[in-house]
């Protein structure tokens, strides 16, 4: 197993995102309740740790807990919106400090619609200036982009454009939007059916498979991606028997989760890949039943696909 710990540093953000799940809670993490939290993880076996928030970057600890992290053997990544990382100099900081692997959020190649969706003008200028320091300090860096209803139709675009201008990108990551969690449950109008990005999160897929890349897709049933369910963020736990711990800044605490299944359609139990699907949330609320359909291939080669790729 390959587990990797999150740990929300700060609920403070330098963005105003429209779907962000985590919002402002006023709390930061201090130096010595981040080292117990580390020093668990390491206890447990983890693979690594995953620096999140709010916008980590605005914690002035994350060298510190870096090095503590790395002094136990972890590995160590940041989710980051990337704006503060457009500073010179910041980037050779985290690395210096052992933090090589950074997950930059971007969710559209559309310069207007993404400072819409971060709702910060100048946002997209911002993350593209991050990968650039980030590349010439020769960090791993994959792109996290939210599914939502104004990106939906264009996933493949994005991923192309941003590729086309930083080549050194190995690594995209699709998360679905979850309509019930923070600003998302107030902005309905970013909320999307599943049919809005099927066909582009499929060509997005073949394209960075096409060009020897990977990606993982969470929140988003394997009807839905079933060429590619290999890739599926919940299958891999479930395949694997993995676990996830977050430590969150807000009323929800540390959570350990070992159950990856969210709600499914009757239609979903005559569908070979069942056993290995993780459902999707909301389902019956926003997300129509009617859209999940059953599909029959074969789940073992997708099993061993899975038990044999090394990467989490």
């Amino acid at each position: 197993m390959a587990n990797l710990g999150y740990l929300q540093v700060v609920r403070g953000c330098n963005q105003y995102c429209r779907f962000c799940s985590n919002p402002a809670s006023g709390f930061s993490l201090d130096l010595d309740t981040a080292k117990r939290a580390v020093d668990d993880f390491a206890a447990r076996g983890y693979f690594g740790i995953i620096l999140t928030g709010g916008e980590p970057s605005l914690s002035d600890l994350i060298p510190d807990i870096t090095r503590h992290a790395v002094s136990l053997g972890l590995h160590v990544r940041m989710i980051t919106n990337g704006s503060r990382l457009a500073r010179p100099g910041l980037a050779e900081q985290y690395a210096e400090a052992g933090l090589h692997h950074f997950h930059v959020s971007i969710h559209s190649s559309d310069e207007t619609l993404e400072d819409f969706l971060t709702g910060v003008k100048g946002s997209h200028a911002l993350a593209l200036a991050s990968l650039e320091n980030l590349g010439r300090v020769g960090a791993t860096v994959n792109i996290n982009t939210v599914i939502n209803r104004f990106n939906a139709d264009h996933l493949d675009r994005t991923v192309r454009h941003l590729v086309g201008q930083f080549p050194f990108l190995r690594h995209f990551v699709w998360n679905n939007l979850d309509p019930s969690m923070g600003r998302a449950e107030t902005n309905r109008d970013t909320a999307h059916r599943l049919a809005d990005f099927e066909l582009s999160l499929a060509r997005a897929m073949r394209y960075l498979h096409s060009t020897g890349r990977t990606f993982r897709v969470e929140r988003v049933p394997l009807c839905y991606m079933t060429e590619f369910a290999w890739a599926s963020t919940e299958t891999r736990k479930i395949i694997k028997g993995e676990e996830r711990i977050v430590h969150f800044l807000d009323e929800k605490g540390t959570i350990r989760q070992t159950n990856f299944v969210h709600p499914k359609a009757d239609v979903c139990r005559s569908c070979s890949l069942d056993g290995i699907c993780g459902g999707l949330f909301e389902l019956g609320d926003h997300y129509d039943l009617g859209e999940l359909y059953p599909v029959f291939v074969d789940v073992q080669a997708i099993t061993r696909r899975v038990m044999d790729d090394p990467d989490p």
